[in-house]
């Protein structure tokens, strides 16, 4: 009996798309059925599935950029408002600006004393009270926490006390130089004090003093100095082979009198058998010699003459070696003074600084084309704490809600569907066809 042929389409629903670029996913074209034969079943139909390519996000076109951005003030493209604003350079910005700067202070101060001064370390501190004048700060004298400079300068130039009271040349409250040396020559701590008077010694066993002529002397009345064989001898104005008692009157702030035993058998010990400067402090009733702390200080012991000082900052050291109690009461107030200063101006200089720039060429020209936008547009200048602290800087809501949906529109925009940009793969023109008719099992009979 003959059999009914039929045929069963598998692909019912499928879509033709036609694309601009070839495309490995296109459909296939319908065929004629090949005649089977009686008896065998209908050969099983196979399809091959390319594979296709990943799905490539979908991006704007430089087109649709262009189309976007607007021409500035200035002329060029104004930056989309969801582009971050670049931000220039500039030194002051820095976290290490501020560090920077100081240890820039330090190095010139350091240096620049060093050039003035051609000793190292350029200062010491004056770690006793014994050349101020009371026990009280005087500010311009030296005083216990002070800073001192010592300048190294020529033996020769030093003017001891005598030479200074007949040409009126003082220092520090005084008459004369103060000089920085070592005791002895043998180093240890510095001894700051007043050179008093130079004596020169002679190998024969006496001395001879340096005192300049005019000065009031011997039986004169007032006498400045004398010198006598004996210890309450006659006053004689002899200055020259002294090998007896040379006296000294009202030295000091405090008017000491003085007196030097230059005899063979005690100057040689106390003194030294040699020549040097006689020096004292301003607040002490005994020379250094006869204490004896050392004897005559000789031209290579010297270390500088004191020519300048810095207050008061010296007693942090004293205070960190438990030597606190030297310093007058004075000083520590003085010292708190001038921090608070110090700290004021250093915030002044800062600001200054911050308000002017040390900037690019490229950040100030931002700087003033915004400032001139703001003033086109009738808005207040930005003020300087707010470049200073951005954060701290107070933002409208009603501009942040619109900042917002600026940023979500342009998150949700849907790709473009016509067009085609100058990079990027081109966009794909879809065609739908007509979807074929379900055939039916009676229209394959025969």
């Amino acid at each position: 009996m003959p059999s009914a042929r039929s045929r069963r389409h598998e692909d019912d629903d499928l879509d033709e798309v036609d694309v601009d670029e070839p495309d490995s996913d296109d459909d296939e074209e319908d065929e004629e059925p090949a005649p089977r034969r009686r008896g065998h079943a209908p050969p099983r139909r196979t399809r091959r599935r390319p594979h296709r390519p990943p799905v490539r996000a979908w991006r704007a076109s430089d087109e649709d950029e262009e189309e976007e951005e607007e021409e500035g003030p200035a002329g060029g493209p104004q930056p989309l408002p969801w582009r971050k604003k670049p931000v220039f350079w500039r030194a002051r910005d820095s976290l290490f600006f501020e560090p920077l700067v100081a240890l820039a202070v330090i190095v010139v101060l350091l240096v620049s004393l060093f050039a003035y001064t051609q000793n190292w370390p350029p200062v010491y501190v004056v770690e006793s009270n014994s050349m101020q004048h009371g026990p009280s700060d005087h500010i311009g004298l030296i005083n216990a926490g002070d800073l001192v400079l010592a300048q190294k300068v020529p033996f020769s130039s030093i003017t001891t006390y005598m030479v200074g009271l007949s040409t009126g040349y003082s220092t520090y409250g005084e008459y004369g130089d103060v000089v920085l040396y070592w005791p002895n020559g043998q180093g240890g701590t510095p001894i700051i004090h007043r050179a008093i008077v130079y004596l020169e010694w002679d190998p024969a066993g006496f001395y001879n003093a340096t005192i300049p002529a005019g000065l009031a002397c011997g039986p004169q009345p007032d006498p400045v100095w004398s010198y006598s064989i004996t210890a309450g001898g006659t006053p004689m104005c002899q200055s020259t082979h002294l090998d007896g008692f040379l006296h000294l009157y009202h030295v000091g702030w405090n008017s000491t009198n003085i007196t030097i035993n230059l005899t063979p058998s005690v100057a040689p010990a106390t003194l030294g058998d040699h020549s040097g400067l006689l020096t004292m402090g301003d607040n002490n009733s005994i020379p250094d010699q006869t204490r004896p702390i050392s004897s005559l200080v000789e031209p290579g012991w010297v270390i500088g003459v004191a020519r300048g000082m810095i207050p008061w900052f010296g007693a942090v050291k004293l205070l960190l070696d438990g030597n606190a109690g030297n310093v007058p009461g004075e000083s520590w107030e003085l010292m708190g003074l001038t921090i608070v200063g110090a700290i004021a101006v250093a915030f002044g200089i800062h600001y200054a600084l911050r308000t002017e720039g040390i900037e690019t060429p490229l950040r100030r020209r931002e700087d003033e084309e915004a400032a001139a936008e703001a003033e086109a547009e009738g808005e207040p200048e930005e003020s300087p704490a707010h470049r200073w602290w951005p954060h701290l800087r107070r933002h409208d809501e009603e501009d942040e809600e619109d900042e917002d949906q600026e940023v979500r529109r342009r998150r949700t925009r849907p790709p473009p569907t016509t067009g085609r940009g100058r990079r990027g793969r081109p966009i794909p023109h879809v065609r739908r066809y007509a979807r074929p008719k379900k055939r039916r099992d009676s229209d394959d009979e025969l």
